[in-house]
Formats: C-alpha cells, structure tokens, sequence
C-alpha cells in the first residue's frame, strides 16, 4: 500500500466546532473517493508562529487553512500560507 498523504490543516482545532468535524471528514471522504490514503494533521496557528514552523509544515503534502478565524495566531496562519505559495504545494483556504 502507498503511503497516505498529508494533509496540514492550520486553524485551532476545536471538536466542539462544526466545521473543523467537517472538515477532517472531507478529506476522508475524498481520499475514499480517490482511492488513496490520507491523514489530517491539524496544526495549530500558535505553534506556526516561529522559524520551527517549516519543519512541521514540511511533514506535510498540502496545506489547508481551514475556518477559525480569528486564528490564535494570524502570523502562523500566514506563515502558513506564504510557506504552500513559495513551496509551489497544494493550498485551499476556507
């Protein structure tokens, strides 16, 4: 079997937060839909806030920077995004 992807999601996971449970099902719902694996590794916008960022977003095959705002950290949020656009990697914001 082919190694799942990853998928960094940057927002501060909430379980009580109706979309963050949506969101983590959408992409198991695609990755079945594709035939793939596929994991969500959520990462919260605090812990993007330093030069430590770039090795946790690297774990990473996409970037989604899901809904939340306002983040903890809108500079890890950014840090996120500016990472995907420089890196040329997949990227959605919602």
């Amino acid at each position: 079997m082919k190694r799942a992807i990853r998928i960094g999601i940057v927002a501060d996971y909430d379980p009580k937060n109706k979309y963050h449970v949506a969101t983590e099902q959408s992409v198991a719902h695609a990755a079945e839909a594709l035939g793939i694996a596929a994991e969500s590794l959520w990462l919260d916008t605090d812990t993007l806030d330093n030069t430590a960022a770039q090795s946790r977003l690297a774990e990473c095959n996409a970037i989604w920077c899901g809904t939340g705002s306002p983040y903890r950290s809108m500079e890890g949020a950014l840090r996120a995004i500016r990472f995907a656009r420089e890196q040329g990697w997949p990227f959605i914001g919602t």
